[in-house]
């Protein structure tokens, strides 16, 4: 792998004397990006990182509320720290992120078991509040901002491969779907500098990595104004991408109400662009998306597909569906079998509905289709995307794709893995490659899962 090893070392963890910070993220991948600043902010308090947690003497879990079963996740597995806590009396444990925001008050009367809560906004204030927490007193601070971006802060990166790597390019959505808690856990949306983005991407460059995911919960709507002059996403794409052709970019999350053809066509001129866009649906009826104030019809949808596919036609698309939305209908469901079917999904993130205390979907919508048949319309959508993912992948025997190498596969050490333009896992034989390499592979065979290659 070509990389500066200097570089790569100064974007890793610290080792050596200091206090044990043991970090667990659960949710999106912008909950990883923020684990990451955590650990950058704690690192210049003194911390120094553990990957084991019993010798850990502070425990911070990165929270997502997007769905209840991923707070109970969370709740669940406070519980099992309850051994360490009484081996470690001065063990501290703190919950961070969206949970911490949404769930302040119960988290705190949980058996004395949380020392620490500290929202999305909050994060530079952690080494007051360990410091607080340490003398005794329970420590919150969940205020949200209407600035904060963490610009300045450079990542610590956790990654195993030193390859692909996440940059948080803004905070925050003003979208309020009515389904969603974002808007109330994470605050208003704000855009960072483009400068410290940039300057992001070229340090993990020159250290080796080959791969940027731009995050953001709405990046079409990224837009950064000063002195007069305004930078958009599509501007912000074109100037990373402009970096090296040797970096690939990647986005994620597009509202389909903000993808612009212009950043579009920015894609098509720019190689290192990946070709796959992630664009949640959610549902295939018109009817469901005004209920869930998505801002855009299925014919909007079906719109920004069409020149999806005359702009970039080697484009993989990507969505999130929800299954038993406050009043679905089977037509409804419906709708949404059949969009998938028109729009051919590659892969799919898909859930059934889950009611978030003080949305407007909770305070105004019954939730009142029956959970037995949310689980058999999401079965239909798994079964359905399942095929559809299988069609496409069979498409693909034959071709022949650039890779970028990110692994050794679970299976085999002899076989490797790694991602085409399109984000498709691809596994082949090591040959004499290396993780962090591009290499040409023919497609042989694949699962609806994996496609299967031969290194040229």
């Amino acid at each position: 792998m070509d990389f500066n090893a200097e570089n790569l070392k100064k974007l890793r963890p610290l080792s050596g004397d200091g206090s044990k910070l043991y970090i667990e993220t659960y949710g999106c991948q912008m909950n990883v990006s923020d684990s990451e600043v955590v650990l950058s902010i704690l690192q210049r308090d003194g911390y120094r990182y553990t990957e084991r947690i019993d010798e850990a003497d502070v425990i911070l879990v990165n929270t997502c509320s997007v769905r209840d079963n991923a707070e109970q996740r969370v709740l669940g597995r406070l519980r099992e720290f309850k051994p360490y806590k009484r081996r470690k009396k001065a063990l501290l444990v703190g919950v961070i992120g969206c949970m911490a925001e949404r769930m302040k008050e119960q988290l705190m009367e949980r058996e004395q078991l949380v020392d620490i809560v500290a929202g999305p906004d909050s994060y530079r204030d952690l080494p007051r509040l360990l410091r607080q927490a340490g003398d005794g007193s329970r420590s919150v601070n969940v205020l949200l901002s209407q600035e904060e971006t963490y610009a300045e802060i450079a990542p610590v990166r956790l990654d195993k491969n030193g390859v692909s790597a996440f940059i948080s390019i803004m905070r925050g959505c003003n979208n309020m779907c009515s389904y969603c808690v974002v808007p109330y856990t994470r605050g208003a949306e704000r855009s960072r500098d483009p400068r410290t983005i940039l300057r992001e991407a070229r340090e993990l460059f020159d250290a080796g990595y080959r791969e940027v995911t731009l995050l953001g919960q709405n990046v079409n709507s990224y837009r950064w104004e000063q002195d007069g002059h305004s930078t958009g996403f599509a501007a912000l794409l074109d100037a990373v991408a402009g970096i090296d052709p040797l970096l690939r970019v990647r986005f994620s999350t597009s509202h389909p109400k903000d993808l612009s053809d212009e950043v579009l066509h920015v894609m098509a001129r720019r190689e290192n662009l990946c070709r796959a866009i992630h664009l949640p649906a959610q549902s295939g009826s018109t009817r469901m998306l005004e209920l869930m104030n998505r801002k855009y019809t299925r014919e909007w949808y079906l719109g920004r597909i069409a020149a999806i596919r005359r702009i970039l036609p080697d484009c993989a698309l990507s969505t999130d569906l929800i299954a038993g939305f406050c009043t679905e209908t089977d037509a409804d469901h419906r709708d949404t079998l059949s969009l998938m079917r028109e729009v051919g999904y590659e892969f799919a993130f898909m859930f059934k509905y889950s009611e978030r205390p003080n949305t407007k979907a909770a305070r105004h919508f019954a939730d009142d289709v029956p959970d037995e048949v949310k689980t058999a319309r999401l079965t239909e959508i798994i079964d359905l995307q399942n095929e559809l993912s299988l069609q496409s992948n069979r498409r693909d025997v034959g071709r022949t794709f650039e890779v970028l190498i990110e692994g050794v596969s679970k299976r085999s050490d002899d076989r490797l893995f790694g991602r085409t333009s399109q984000n498709k896992v691809v596994v082949f034989d090591r040959g004499d490659r290396r993780i962090g390499e591009y290499a040409t592979v023919r497609i042989t065979d694949c699962s609806s899962a994996t496609l299967i290659g031969e290194l040229l």
